[in-house]
């Protein structure tokens, strides 16, 4: 921590929580992974944009969510994690629109659509991460993806000014979402447009999406959902249970015999638990080898940051 930094925590100007040299494996569904320079977790939307005004030009800034698609390299992040999950983040409805802030978990926003008798949010109950997550990714499942649904977004740039952003301003695609306009900018809050429509069949649908995500996904073993998009025509978990990686383990990451597009941690909290450097091993040699026997690369959908151990 800088004495900048110490001033304005002490003065109040910064009214969040800075932790330094914080375990990135807190952090993100692997259970794995460096530690981060430094995370914030901010106050609200004018502390987390006072907390940006601060930062360093040059300084590389990651905003996180639930670390539902993250792997932070043993080496660690040099630079600043903002932890944007709140269990307390506000979802307003307008309508048939809802408001949420990028912090709010997507399973939620799904359940609150559904009460108010909305269609089409069912979707976001099997989404693992927030908002802003499924924002930055365009996270689907089931046949439906988050831009589908997104009227308007605003986001926080590295000056702390806030920005009103449409469909048109982002390239999106198959779990993909680049904004056009240069410079960095985090989502923040998304306005979503629903359908009206018959809450108890919302809810019902929501606990058949559930049930079939249970029955199908290792949820009771750390993850981080699916590892690598579908190609097109075609499944990744059917290519690399093909290529006879069911089950296949490197150091203490394993490739779920339940899903093969799942790659798991099973000794976690122990001496066996994976690493990064694991995981990542992992899913390079997946990828090598579905290459090599189908002449497919399969394109990975988690992010991976930090610095080799």
């Amino acid at each position: 921590m800088n004495m900048a930094e110490i001033r304005h925590l002490e003065t109040g100007t910064l009214r969040g929580r800075l932790l330094l040299d914080e375990p990135m494996a807190k952090h993100v569904s692997w259970r794995a992974g460096g530690r981060a320079d430094r995370a914030y977790v901010p106050a609200d939307l004018d502390d987390l944009a006072a907390f940006l005004r601060l930062r360093p030009a040059d300084e590389a800034i990651v905003f996180v969510g639930l670390g539902s698609n993250l792997l932070v390299r043993d080496g660690g992040f040099r630079g600043t994690i903002v932890l944007m999950h709140s269990t307390h983040g506000s979802i307003s409805l307008q309508g048939d629109r809802v408001v949420v802030a990028a912090g709010v978990a997507a399973p939620k926003v799904a359940r609150s659509a559904a009460t108010h008798a909305m269609t089409g949010a069912e979707f976001l109950a099997g989404i693992p991460g927030t908002v802003g997550g499924a924002l930055a990714m365009n996270a689907g499942c089931h046949g439906s993806e988050t831009w589908e649904f997104v009227e308007t977004v605003r986001t926080l740039d590295r000056h702390g000014v806030l920005h009103e952003r449409v469909r048109d301003d982002f390239d999106i695609g198959y779990r993909h979402c680049a904004p056009k306009a240069e410079g960095e900018e985090w989502f923040v809050e998304a306005t979503f447009r629903f359908r009206a429509g018959d809450a108890a069949a919302a809810r019902q649908r929501i606990r058949e999406l559930l049930a079939r995500r249970i029955a199908s996904q290792p949820l009771g073993l750390p993850n981080a959902g699916s590892v690598f998009r579908n190609p097109e025509g075609d499944f990744a978990a059917r290519l690399i249970e093909a290529a006879g990686l069911k089950g296949f383990a490197s150091g203490g990451a394993r490739v779920s015999e339940k899903h093969a597009n799942f790659i798991v941690n099973p000794g976690h909290g122990t001496r066996d638990g994976a690493t990064a450097t694991d995981i990542e091993a992992l899913i390079l040699h997946v990828r090598r080898t579905v290459l090599e026997r189908f002449g497919v690369d399969l394109i990975p959908e988690v992010r991976l940051i930090g610095e080799a151990p």
